[in-house]
């Protein structure tokens, strides 16, 4: 059985997700499953001061230095990783189709993009899927569970953290012998994420007077939105894990 990585992964990978889903604009309000508040909100508070003072200050110190060009370069190369694990998932979702584009966006990038560092798939109107297993869990019927809060990691459900285990293992990098390599792999798109998102986190910052309320529903509301690709039914259904008197017409996953 794999382990998650230790420690030192935690500590370089934080809130990424949680600023990403402060991009968007506030969700409609609606009930939500947060039992756990109480320790979600404790969470929350160490995980933005982790932020402050150390993911931050170092995406700001790697924006500065860094080239535009080698940033972007950077972020595609991460992407190019990332679209392993999108192919995985797309075939245990049984979308042949999607998962054909792809693996041409694979193989285009790693060859005529050298190694990922060029999108060049894009230009061939390949398009970028999103999947990941815990979208795969929900694809299947798993109930998202309550919503919680990871340390250093930020947002997530009962459901999204059992998917976590599998998106760790399809991470082409984590599979190199070379502890030293794989680290310092690991720390680069930790910190060009972050750097990525320092605009985000400045909309998140002054969007809402409770940015703990606003992440959850923006973040809840995102994962139904990319179960569902896009099509999430009506409204949503807050339910723990295998709850049983789930109406089967909006069990995620459903068609």
């Amino acid at each position: 059985m794999y382990q998650l990585p230790p420690l030192h992964l935690a500590l370089c990978l934080p809130l990424f997700i949680s600023l990403l889903a402060g991009c968007a604009a506030t969700p409609a309000s609606y009930e939500t499953s947060d039992p756990l508040e109480r320790y979600n909100r404790t969470i929350y508070s160490f995980n933005e001061k982790v932020d402050k003072y150390v993911a931050k200050p170092v995406a700001k110190v790697y924006q500065a230095v860094t080239p535009d060009f080698v940033d972007k370069g950077v972020t595609n190369f991460f992407n190019n990783l990332d679209d392993v694990t999108t192919l995985v998932n797309n075939l245990l979702q049984a979308k042949p189709e999607a998962a054909l584009t792809d693996l041409g966006r694979i193989t285009i990038n790693s060859s005529l993009g050298l190694f990922g560092l060029v999108d060049v798939a894009t230009a061939f109107q390949l398009e970028k899927h999103d999947e990941d297993f815990g979208q795969t869990l929900g694809y299947w019927g798993l109930a998202p569970g309550a919503y919680i809060v990871l340390p250093f990691w930020g947002p997530s459900t009962v459901r999204d953290s059992i998917g976590l285990g599998g998106d760790y293992f399809t991470e082409p990098y984590t599979h190199i012998d070379d502890p030293r390599l794989k680290n310092e792999l690991f720390a680069l798109e930790v910190i060009d994420t972050r750097a990525d998102l320092l605009s985000a986190s400045r909309i998140l910052e002054q969007s809402t007077f409770d940015p703990y309320a606003f992440l959850r529903d923006a973040y809840l509301q995102q994962r139904r939105n990319q179960v569902f690709d896009g099509n999430p039914p009506p409204s949503p259904e807050e339910d723990f894990l295998f709850e049983d008197d789930e109406p089967d017409d909006v069990v995620e996953g459903a068609e």
